[in-house]
């Protein structure tokens, strides 16, 4: 009577043994709920340049955007490129091509948006029609995908003879419209008068 008891619960006690050895090796194998199952991503650089140049193609693999830039650190945990000295110069059929500076700049993962900053410039190359255009502010954000131009800070336009201010600006480079933000000051030349306004093409 008694071996049978034995016989019995043998298979209870063997299965008791495997389950805490069991929950023994997971707790020493699995990461401290402090260690995490992976750690952040620390904004540090993985990768940097000096004197690169990137371009962005179109649909049809024209040349729509041109990046250069003194030197480029991209950082890890946002993707986000920094660069010194940048300039980006973008092209449209059939118009002038349009130049952004500054002394630095963000440029975020896919590329889609390049924040220029201290000293920025905005270029605008004579047309066919059209006098040379200029734009200067502390920041200007280029929209690469929607090739638009803006920003929330001061900024001063000169256009042939024609001298504006404002506290904001808004420009499409592919419909040639300027839509200036906030209080608005300037000089607009007889010439610009007579063809309809300087900063509107």
């Amino acid at each position: 009577m008694r071996e049978m008891r034995v016989s019995a619960w043998l298979p209870l006690v063997i299965m008791a043994v495997l389950a805490a050895g069991t929950y023994w090796l997971l707790q020493n194998t699995l990461p401290r709920p402090s260690q995490g199952v992976s750690a952040d991503k620390a904004h540090t650089p993985d990768y940097f340049a000096d004197h690169f140049s990137i371009s962005m193609l179109d649909e049809s693999g024209v040349t729509q955007y041109r990046i250069a830039a003194a030197s480029m650190v991209h950082y890890e945990d946002d993707a986000a490129t920094h660069a010194t000295l940048p300039a980006i110069r973008a092209f449209a059929p059939g118009q002038p091509v349009v130049t952004a500076t500054g002394k630095r700049a963000v440029i975020n993962a896919d590329g889609s948006i390049v924040d220029l900053y201290d000293d920025a410039r905005i270029v605008r190359d004579a047309g066919p029609t059209d006098p040379r255009m200029q734009a200067d502010s502390e920041h200007f954000r280029v929209l690469t995908n929607d090739d638009i131009i803006e920003t929330e800070k001061p900024v001063k336009l000169l256009r042939g003879l024609s001298q504006m201010t404002a506290n904001g600006m808004i420009y499409n480079n592919v419909t040639r419209e300027m839509r200036l933000l906030g209080q608005v000051r300037g000089m607009i030349a007889a010439s610009d008068t007579a063809a309809g306004g300087p900063f509107g093409q």
